[in-house]
């Protein structure tokens, strides 16, 4: 026995996920493994689903694709798309491409941050809204554009931002 090492038992990756998280990542990994290039579509299909890229995934997901998990950190950290932490109810868009910056998307942003109590990729502390940047929503005509969820929202006022957060708050509270 003198001299050999006893090497541990590493235990699977993501085996620390959550049950339906582990699905979730085992799901999108099956559907895209065979195509070209899968990362950024298993990526995608698991924030579609789960919100977020959990941390614990990332090494999930480099086994599943034989990749390491500095491959699949860098990515999902290189996208701003891509978040790491679980989003509030309600993900919110702010447009900053230069269409809507002329038309007072600078005062939104700066309204909402102050209104929110949060910056860009932040959650507010009851967990309802998370804020985010976007470039362009293809708006442009209707500027300054936000999205909610999948709602585009055109001619965004400081106080039509109030509202709409009223009502994005009131839907968390009822529970849609």
């Amino acid at each position: 026995m003198k001299g050999r090492r006893i090497i541990p038992i590493q235990p699977e990756p993501g085996s620390n996920l959550p049950p339906d998280q582990r699905q979730a990542v085992r799901a999108a990994v099956e559907r895209y493994r065979d195509a070209p290039g899968p990362l950024l579509q298993v990526l995608h299909s698991v924030q579609n689903t789960l919100g977020y890229v959990p941390k614990d995934a990332v090494a999930m997901i480099a086994w599943e694709l034989n990749l390491s998990r500095a491959e699949v950190h860098g990515v999902v950290t290189f996208y701003h798309y891509f978040r790491q932490e679980q989003p509030g109810t309600h993900v919110v868009h702010l447009c900053r491409a230069e269409a809507c910056q002329s038309v007072g998307a600078v005062a939104l942003e700066a309204h909402a941050k102050q209104s929110l109590g949060v910056d860009f990729h932040g959650t507010t502390a009851d967990g309802a809204i998370t804020l985010e940047p976007v470039y362009c929503l293809g708006n442009c005509a209707l500027g300054p554009s936000m999205m909610i969820g999948d709602k585009l929202q055109g001619r965004v006022t400081p106080r039509r931002f109030d509202q709409l957060m009223a009502q994005a708050r009131a839907t968390q509270e009822i529970g849609a």
